[in-house]
Protein backbone atom coordinates (compact mmCIF):
# COMPACT_ATOMS: atom_id res chain seq x y z
CA UNK A 1 0.00 0.00 0.00
CA UNK A 2 1.53 3.29 -1.36
CA UNK A 3 1.92 6.01 1.86
CA UNK A 4 -0.68 8.21 0.28
CA UNK A 5 -3.36 5.33 0.31
CA UNK A 6 -1.98 4.78 3.76
CA UNK A 7 -2.73 8.04 4.98
CA UNK A 8 -5.80 8.23 3.24
CA UNK A 9 -7.43 5.09 5.54
CA UNK A 10 -5.73 6.01 8.37
CA UNK A 11 -7.52 10.01 8.15
CA UNK A 12 -10.71 7.85 7.33
CA UNK A 13 -10.51 5.53 10.17
CA UNK A 14 -10.17 8.30 12.55
CA UNK A 15 -13.28 10.65 10.93
CA UNK A 16 -15.38 7.40 11.13
CA UNK A 17 -13.75 7.22 15.09
CA UNK A 18 -15.20 10.62 15.82
CA UNK A 19 -18.38 10.44 14.39
CA UNK A 20 -19.44 7.84 16.16
CA UNK A 21 -18.01 8.58 19.86
CA UNK A 22 -20.62 10.59 20.60
CA UNK A 23 -23.10 8.24 19.55
CA UNK A 24 -21.66 5.51 21.73
CA UNK A 25 -21.71 7.86 24.69
CA UNK A 26 -25.10 8.81 24.30
CA UNK A 27 -26.61 5.70 23.87
CA UNK A 28 -25.19 4.18 27.22
CA UNK A 29 -26.28 7.80 29.19
CA UNK A 30 -26.35 7.79 32.16
CA UNK A 31 -23.38 6.07 33.09
CA UNK A 32 -22.51 7.77 35.83
CA UNK A 33 -24.17 10.07 38.51
CA UNK A 34 -25.84 13.33 37.42
CA UNK A 35 -26.33 16.47 39.35
CA UNK A 36 -29.07 18.60 39.82
CA UNK A 37 -28.85 22.37 40.42
CA UNK A 38 -31.23 23.72 42.84
CA UNK A 39 -30.71 27.42 42.90
CA UNK A 40 -31.80 27.68 46.50
CA UNK A 41 -30.55 26.99 50.16
CA UNK A 42 -31.78 23.98 51.11
CA UNK A 43 -34.90 23.51 53.38
CA UNK A 44 -37.45 25.40 51.22
CA UNK A 45 -40.00 24.41 48.54
CA UNK A 46 -37.45 24.77 45.59
CA UNK A 47 -35.13 22.20 47.76
CA UNK A 48 -38.48 19.78 48.74
CA UNK A 49 -39.52 19.99 44.91
CA UNK A 50 -36.05 19.24 43.48
CA UNK A 51 -34.83 16.19 45.74
CA UNK A 52 -38.42 14.51 45.18
CA UNK A 53 -37.71 14.70 41.38
CA UNK A 54 -34.13 13.53 41.86
CA UNK A 55 -34.99 10.39 43.77
CA UNK A 56 -37.42 9.45 41.49
CA UNK A 57 -35.60 10.43 37.69
CA UNK A 58 -32.85 8.58 39.52
CA UNK A 59 -35.31 5.45 39.80
CA UNK A 60 -35.69 5.68 36.39
CA UNK A 61 -32.22 6.41 35.00
CA UNK A 62 -30.79 4.09 36.73
CA UNK A 63 -27.94 6.21 38.48
CA UNK A 64 -28.08 8.51 41.34
CA UNK A 65 -29.35 12.21 40.57
CA UNK A 66 -27.59 14.41 43.38
CA UNK A 67 -28.78 17.79 44.52
CA UNK A 68 -26.59 20.33 44.82
CA UNK A 69 -27.85 23.48 46.34
CA UNK A 70 -25.95 26.91 44.90
CA UNK A 71 -28.25 29.58 46.85
CA UNK A 72 -27.68 33.36 45.59
CA UNK A 73 -29.57 36.36 44.40
CA UNK A 74 -32.82 34.20 44.25
CA UNK A 75 -32.03 31.71 42.43
CA UNK A 76 -29.58 33.65 39.59
CA UNK A 77 -26.32 32.88 41.11
CA UNK A 78 -26.84 28.60 40.79
CA UNK A 79 -28.72 29.16 37.48
CA UNK A 80 -25.85 31.31 36.26
CA UNK A 81 -23.31 28.70 37.36
CA UNK A 82 -24.73 25.51 36.08
CA UNK A 83 -25.56 27.13 33.02
CA UNK A 84 -21.15 27.06 32.82
CA UNK A 85 -20.86 23.54 33.42
CA UNK A 86 -20.27 20.85 30.60
CA UNK A 87 -23.65 20.67 28.37
CA UNK A 88 -22.84 16.53 28.57
CA UNK A 89 -26.20 15.69 30.42
CA UNK A 90 -25.22 15.11 33.87
CA UNK A 91 -26.02 19.02 35.08
CA UNK A 92 -29.57 19.00 35.18
CA UNK A 93 -31.10 22.98 36.40
CA UNK A 94 -34.29 23.64 38.52
CA UNK A 95 -35.99 26.27 36.52
CA UNK A 96 -38.36 28.68 38.12
CA UNK A 97 -40.72 31.46 37.65
CA UNK A 98 -38.12 33.56 40.50
CA UNK A 99 -34.64 33.29 38.16
CA UNK A 100 -35.96 32.24 34.73
CA UNK A 101 -39.01 34.74 34.44
CA UNK A 102 -39.08 37.65 36.88
CA UNK A 103 -35.32 37.88 36.77
CA UNK A 104 -35.51 39.20 33.42
CA UNK A 105 -37.78 41.66 34.25
CA UNK A 106 -35.81 43.29 37.23
CA UNK A 107 -32.43 43.13 35.63
CA UNK A 108 -32.30 43.51 31.41
CA UNK A 109 -28.79 42.63 31.73
CA UNK A 110 -28.66 39.21 33.33
CA UNK A 111 -25.78 37.13 32.80
CA UNK A 112 -28.03 34.66 31.13
CA UNK A 113 -30.91 34.15 28.30
CA UNK A 114 -33.52 31.81 29.82
CA UNK A 115 -34.88 31.56 26.75
CA UNK A 116 -31.17 31.09 24.57
CA UNK A 117 -29.15 29.13 27.07
CA UNK A 118 -31.54 26.64 28.39
CA UNK A 119 -32.82 23.73 26.99
CA UNK A 120 -36.39 23.33 28.80
CA UNK A 121 -37.58 19.19 29.33
CA UNK A 122 -40.89 19.94 31.06
CA UNK A 123 -42.79 22.09 33.77
CA UNK A 124 -42.47 20.31 37.40
CA UNK A 125 -45.41 22.02 39.32
CA UNK A 126 -46.77 24.90 39.60
CA UNK A 127 -49.22 26.67 42.78
CA UNK A 128 -51.42 29.61 43.36
CA UNK A 129 -50.61 32.22 45.27
CA UNK A 130 -53.85 32.71 48.05
CA UNK A 131 -54.75 36.65 48.94
CA UNK A 132 -55.60 36.51 52.80
CA UNK A 133 -56.45 38.84 55.61
CA UNK A 134 -56.05 38.81 59.48
CA UNK A 135 -59.05 37.60 60.37
CA UNK A 136 -59.59 41.03 61.99
CA UNK A 137 -60.29 42.42 58.77
CA UNK A 138 -63.81 43.32 57.77
CA UNK A 139 -62.83 41.48 53.79
CA UNK A 140 -64.66 38.45 52.36
CA UNK A 141 -64.28 39.21 48.88
CA UNK A 142 -62.18 40.52 46.19
CA UNK A 143 -65.15 43.25 45.83
CA UNK A 144 -64.54 44.26 49.91
CA UNK A 145 -60.99 44.91 49.20
CA UNK A 146 -61.18 46.98 46.25
CA UNK A 147 -64.12 48.91 47.10
CA UNK A 148 -62.44 49.65 50.05
CA UNK A 149 -59.28 50.80 48.55
CA UNK A 150 -60.50 52.71 45.92
CA UNK A 151 -62.31 54.96 48.45
CA UNK A 152 -59.23 54.78 50.62
CA UNK A 153 -56.29 55.15 48.34
CA UNK A 154 -52.97 54.13 50.07
CA UNK A 155 -54.48 53.68 53.23
CA UNK A 156 -54.63 49.93 52.95
CA UNK A 157 -51.04 48.14 53.26
CA UNK A 158 -50.10 44.83 52.32
CA UNK A 159 -46.77 42.85 53.13
CA UNK A 160 -44.02 41.51 50.63
CA UNK A 161 -40.39 40.22 50.22
CA UNK A 162 -38.70 41.57 47.13
CA UNK A 163 -39.16 39.84 43.94
CA UNK A 164 -41.05 36.75 45.29
CA UNK A 165 -44.12 35.32 43.66
CA UNK A 166 -46.40 36.95 46.29
CA UNK A 167 -45.08 40.58 45.30
CA UNK A 168 -45.84 39.88 41.52
CA UNK A 169 -49.29 38.20 42.38
CA UNK A 170 -49.61 41.36 44.72
CA UNK A 171 -47.98 43.84 42.09
CA UNK A 172 -50.19 42.34 39.01
CA UNK A 173 -53.13 42.53 41.48
CA UNK A 174 -52.81 46.35 41.78
CA UNK A 175 -52.52 46.99 38.42
CA UNK A 176 -56.11 44.66 37.08
CA UNK A 177 -58.24 46.23 39.84
CA UNK A 178 -56.49 49.91 39.54
CA UNK A 179 -55.61 50.05 43.04
CA UNK A 180 -53.47 51.83 45.30
CA UNK A 181 -52.07 50.04 48.31
CA UNK A 182 -48.96 50.58 50.46
CA UNK A 183 -46.74 48.26 50.50
CA UNK A 184 -43.99 47.20 52.93
CA UNK A 185 -41.20 45.25 52.35
CA UNK A 186 -39.99 42.38 54.16
CA UNK A 187 -36.45 40.23 54.23
CA UNK A 188 -38.01 37.05 54.24
CA UNK A 189 -41.46 34.72 53.93
CA UNK A 190 -41.26 33.60 57.82
CA UNK A 191 -41.49 37.54 59.47
CA UNK A 192 -44.04 38.55 56.95
CA UNK A 193 -45.83 35.44 57.53
CA UNK A 194 -45.71 36.38 61.64
CA UNK A 195 -46.22 39.65 61.22
CA UNK A 196 -49.44 38.71 59.30
CA UNK A 197 -50.51 35.89 61.69
CA UNK A 198 -50.11 38.70 64.26
CA UNK A 199 -52.27 41.17 62.74
CA UNK A 200 -49.40 43.78 61.90
CA UNK A 201 -49.84 43.95 58.27
CA UNK A 202 -53.39 43.34 56.81
CA UNK A 203 -52.88 41.40 53.95
CA UNK A 204 -50.37 39.46 51.48
CA UNK A 205 -50.66 37.08 48.87
CA UNK A 206 -48.42 33.64 49.53
CA UNK A 207 -48.15 30.27 48.64
CA UNK A 208 -50.95 27.50 48.67
CA UNK A 209 -48.63 25.23 50.32
CA UNK A 210 -47.74 28.10 52.98
CA UNK A 211 -51.18 29.16 54.17
CA UNK A 212 -53.33 25.95 54.48
CA UNK A 213 -52.38 25.09 58.37
CA UNK A 214 -52.48 28.74 59.19
CA UNK A 215 -56.36 28.95 57.44
CA UNK A 216 -57.19 25.98 58.47
CA UNK A 217 -56.28 27.19 62.13
CA UNK A 218 -58.34 30.24 61.69
CA UNK A 219 -55.57 32.62 61.89
CA UNK A 220 -55.59 33.90 58.24
CA UNK A 221 -58.90 34.32 56.05
CA UNK A 222 -58.68 33.10 52.04
CA UNK A 223 -59.99 35.80 49.90
CA UNK A 224 -59.16 34.47 46.61
CA UNK A 225 -56.51 32.14 44.75
CA UNK A 226 -54.24 33.36 41.96
CA UNK A 227 -55.11 30.42 39.46
CA UNK A 228 -57.06 30.13 36.32
CA UNK A 229 -59.34 27.47 38.31
CA UNK A 230 -60.08 26.92 41.75
CA UNK A 231 -57.52 24.81 43.68
CA UNK A 232 -58.29 21.40 44.88
CA UNK A 233 -57.51 22.38 48.57
CA UNK A 234 -59.31 25.80 48.79
CA UNK A 235 -62.67 24.14 46.71
CA UNK A 236 -64.43 27.41 48.47
CA UNK A 237 -62.27 29.64 47.86
CA UNK A 238 -63.20 31.43 44.55
CA UNK A 239 -60.15 32.75 41.90
CA UNK A 240 -59.33 36.20 41.42
CA UNK A 241 -60.28 35.65 37.68
CA UNK A 242 -63.78 34.66 38.67
CA UNK A 243 -63.79 37.18 41.38
CA UNK A 244 -64.44 39.87 38.16
CA UNK A 245 -60.81 40.03 36.68
CA UNK A 246 -60.30 37.58 33.91
CA UNK A 247 -57.25 35.82 33.21
CA UNK A 248 -55.81 37.23 36.57
CA UNK A 249 -53.08 34.52 36.88
CA UNK A 250 -49.82 34.07 39.15
CA UNK A 251 -48.36 31.48 39.83
CA UNK A 252 -45.51 29.71 41.58
CA UNK A 253 -43.79 27.10 39.50
CA UNK A 254 -40.74 25.21 38.51
CA UNK A 255 -39.40 22.73 36.22
CA UNK A 256 -36.84 20.91 34.43
CA UNK A 257 -34.05 22.52 31.87
CA UNK A 258 -30.34 21.59 30.60
CA UNK A 259 -27.53 23.76 29.41
CA UNK A 260 -28.03 24.92 25.70
CA UNK A 261 -25.95 22.25 23.89
CA UNK A 262 -26.79 19.04 25.50
CA UNK A 263 -26.93 16.48 22.37
CA UNK A 264 -30.51 15.66 21.53
CA UNK A 265 -31.15 12.34 22.16
CA UNK A 266 -30.25 13.23 26.05
CA UNK A 267 -32.26 15.92 25.97
CA UNK A 268 -34.93 13.32 24.71
CA UNK A 269 -34.18 10.60 27.19
CA UNK A 270 -34.26 13.19 29.62
CA UNK A 271 -37.72 14.73 29.06
CA UNK A 272 -39.51 11.26 28.29
CA UNK A 273 -38.01 10.29 32.19
CA UNK A 274 -39.46 13.41 33.42
CA UNK A 275 -42.89 12.78 31.83
CA UNK A 276 -42.91 9.49 33.02
CA UNK A 277 -42.02 10.56 37.04
CA UNK A 278 -44.66 13.47 36.95
CA UNK A 279 -47.31 10.63 35.80
CA UNK A 280 -46.36 8.36 38.56
CA UNK A 281 -49.63 8.16 40.74
CA UNK A 282 -47.21 8.07 43.69
CA UNK A 283 -44.91 11.84 42.97
CA UNK A 284 -48.92 13.29 42.00
CA UNK A 285 -50.00 12.41 45.24
CA UNK A 286 -47.57 13.41 47.27
CA UNK A 287 -47.56 16.74 45.07
CA UNK A 288 -51.11 17.47 44.85
CA UNK A 289 -51.51 16.57 48.32
CA UNK A 290 -50.24 20.53 49.53
CA UNK A 291 -52.10 21.96 46.72
CA UNK A 292 -49.50 21.74 43.62
CA UNK A 293 -50.97 20.94 40.15
CA UNK A 294 -48.91 18.79 38.41
CA UNK A 295 -48.65 19.55 34.40
CA UNK A 296 -47.04 16.18 32.50
CA UNK A 297 -46.45 19.39 29.35
CA UNK A 298 -42.87 18.35 27.91
CA UNK A 299 -40.16 20.46 26.37
CA UNK A 300 -41.89 22.34 23.69
CA UNK A 301 -44.68 23.49 25.84
CA UNK A 302 -43.01 24.51 29.16
CA UNK A 303 -40.64 26.17 26.73
CA UNK A 304 -43.94 28.39 25.35
CA UNK A 305 -44.81 28.62 29.15
CA UNK A 306 -41.75 29.87 30.06
CA UNK A 307 -42.11 32.85 27.37
CA UNK A 308 -45.02 33.96 28.57
CA UNK A 309 -44.02 34.28 31.83
CA UNK A 310 -41.15 36.41 31.08
CA UNK A 311 -43.17 39.17 28.85
CA UNK A 312 -45.69 38.85 31.41
CA UNK A 313 -44.02 39.72 34.64
CA UNK A 314 -41.47 41.84 32.06
CA UNK A 315 -44.76 44.24 31.66
CA UNK A 316 -45.69 44.11 35.35
CA UNK A 317 -42.09 44.97 36.85
CA UNK A 318 -42.12 47.66 34.07
CA UNK A 319 -45.15 49.26 34.67
CA UNK A 320 -44.81 49.14 38.65
CA UNK A 321 -41.75 50.13 38.35
CA UNK A 322 -39.71 47.66 40.75
CA UNK A 323 -35.83 47.76 40.94
CA UNK A 324 -33.46 44.89 41.63
CA UNK A 325 -32.05 44.79 44.82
Amino acid sequence: MSFKRHLLKTLFLATVGLALTPVFGQSDYPSRPIKLVVPFPPGGTSDVMGRIMAEELGKLLKQPVVVDNIGGAGGIVGTDRAIKMPADGYTLIQSGVGQNAVAHGLDPKLKYNSMTDLVHLTQMHSGPNVLVVHPSMPFKTVKDIVDYAKKNPGKLDYGFTHAASGHMAMELFKQTTGIFLTGIPYRGGGPLLNDLLAGTVPMIFINQDAALPHIKAGKIRPIAVSSLQRNALYPEVPTVAESGYKDFQALSWSGLSVAKGTPQPIVDKLESAMVQVLQSDAVRQRLTSVGFVVPTLGGKAYTSFVKDEIDTWSRVIKTAGIQPQ
